[in-house]
This record gives structure tokens, sequence and C-alpha cells, in this order.
């Protein structure tokens, strides 16, 4: 195994990191709602009256910001070794764990541990296990 060491990026990481948690928190103290992704999206498809404005704020912002980060910086390229089929594959297998699971990665990972949720703490490591074992069987044992 090789690491590429020009991929390795602290500071933008820890920066982006910081935003995470930053919006996380703004979202929590200004509104009370947890910034999950999935239930932020799923809310918007199911609009309730006046929830539908702060939401469609919310994923514009995450449209928006790599688009502003490259006005300031250039960017990686963009490389996706998979085809189509593959993608809406993952696509739709992350939507229905997400509505398993109760939520996504945002939603457990970076505001359910924050508040020591037990079930976010549960479902994280289910998140990180199914995702190594996914990487080992696909590159290790199918070889893709």
């Amino acid at each position: 195994m090789q690491v590429d060491w020009t991929a390795f990026t602290p500071v933008t990481a820890l920066a982006g990191g910081a935003l995470i948690g930053l919006a996380a928190a703004i979202l929590i103290l200004a509104n009370g709602r947890v910034a999950g992704i999935s239930g932020i999206l799923g809310g918007l498809l199911q609009p309730r009256a006046g929830d539908r404005a702060w939401r469609a704020m919310f994923l514009l912002g995450l449209l928006a910001a790599p688009l502003l980060m490259r006005l300031g910086a250039s960017l990686p390229p963009i490389r996706i070794d998979a085809g189509m089929g593959q993608i809406v594959l993952a696509g739709l297998l992350v939507g229905l764990g997400t509505r398993y699971g109760a939520g996504c990665t945002s939603g457990h990972g970076v505001c359910g541990l924050s508040r020591f949720s037990l079930r976010s703490a549960v479902a994280t490591v289910c998140f990180m296990m199914a995702g190594f074992v996914s990487v080992y069987l696909l590159r290790h044992v199918a070889g893709f």
C-alpha cells in the first residue's frame, strides 16, 4: 500500500471539520434542529408549514460551498472510478440505510455523538464497520 502524501491536507481538513461543527451548533442553537442531511432533505420532500425555507437554505449552502471554495483555491480534479449503475446503486443503498438507521452520518456522527447519544454512538460504529468491511471486500477480496 502506498500513501499519497499530496492528498494529506490537515489544515483544510481541520478547517472543514470546524465549519461543519459550527454549522451544526448554529442550527441546533438557533433553530433547535439537528443537522442531519438525510432528515433535512427528507423534510423538504414532505414539507410542513414554515419548515421549508431553512431546509432549502441549508441544502443550498451545501451546494454553494464547493463553488465558493473554488473561487479561492484550486481544487483537485474529480475522479470517480465507478459507472453510473454503481453510483445509483450506492445512492439507493445509502438512502435505505439512513431510513433503517433513523439518520445519516452527519446526524448521528456529528450531532448525535456531540450530544452523547448512545443510539448515535451505536449507529456511528455500525456505519464505520460497514464501510471498513465494504472496502475490504471490494478491494482485497473482489479486486475492484
